[in-house]
């Protein structure tokens, strides 16, 4: 999560306020405490007539925190390639033999998931040659929970895809009587996807999204993969388009 301006801006002026203000003492002569504080007199005056330091040291550290983190993310993706671009079975949707693998871990309630769902059906419609893998990611509470334990029972049933579609459409947060509801109208078997949602299997596909998403750092939905390249957050359907056509070269 991205430092806000203000806690970003008091943490860099205390932690440049505390290397200006012991750097006197770790010189080989150290200053009296008279010196110390003309020291730290024309450090403060300094600040004060020049604020925009402050701010160039909190931009600096941002962007030195993002490269990091994208350096890290990239050897995580060379780590684990194998295992995010592989799919729990009944979990491909698009064409399954696609050139380019779109792949998103996501929650059922995710505002950002659900907005950016329709735009993403029309992409990997328009091209037809996305392969869409879909990463249970429940994370946002217990029906975020029941609502993919659901959706993995009913690749029983052979209704994953029209199941998720229906849940993903779904605008308002999720209770227990809609994500049945909603199982009822795209054809299951209610009684049966119950039953099939205590299945150990179910769980272990959520168990090892989870754990795939903290050896990625992942830490919020909806969470991209299209290539080599990795996305945190909802994209619209011109840059999905763009992030697939460079998947593609």
């Amino acid at each position: 999560m991205r430092t806000t301006p203000v806690k970003g801006i008091l943490h860099a002026g205390v932690a440049l306020l505390a290397l200006l203000f012991a750097a006197p003492s770790m010189a080989a002569d150290p200053l009296s405490n008279a010196q110390k504080d003309e020291v730290r007199k024309l450090v403060r005056e300094y600040i004060m007539q020049n604020p925009e330091i402050i701010r160039d040291a909190v931009t600096a550290l941002q962007e030195k925190e993002e490269r990091a983190t994208e350096a890290k993310q990239a050897d995580a993706l060379k780590k684990n390639k194998d295992q995010i671009y592989s799919a729990a079975d009944g979990t491909i949707l698009g064409n399954p033999k696609g050139d380019v693998t779109l792949v998103e871990f996501f929650d059922y309630n995710c505002g950002y998931c659900k907005q950016m769902f329709p735009a993403m059906l029309d992409a990997i419609k328009q091209d037809g040659k996305v392969r869409l893998i879909v990463k249970e990611f429940p994370i946002l509470g217990p029906m975020s929970l029941t609502a993919s334990r659901a959706a993995l029972a009913s690749r029983k049933q052979d209704k994953y895809a029209a199941f998720h579609t229906a849940l993903m459409s779904h605008k308002s947060a999720l209770s227990e009587g809609a994500i049945f509801q909603l199982a009822k109208d795209a054809g299951l078997d209610t009684k049966k996807l119950e039953a099939d949602m205590k299945a150990p299997e179910v769980d272990a596909v959520i168990k090892a999204n989870h754990a795939l998403a903290e050896s990625m750092n992942i830490e919020g939905t909806p969470a991209l993969f299209v290539g080599d390249t990795f996305v945190n957050g909802a994209v619209d359907k011109a840059r999905l388009a763009e992030l697939i056509a460079s998947a593609r070269k």
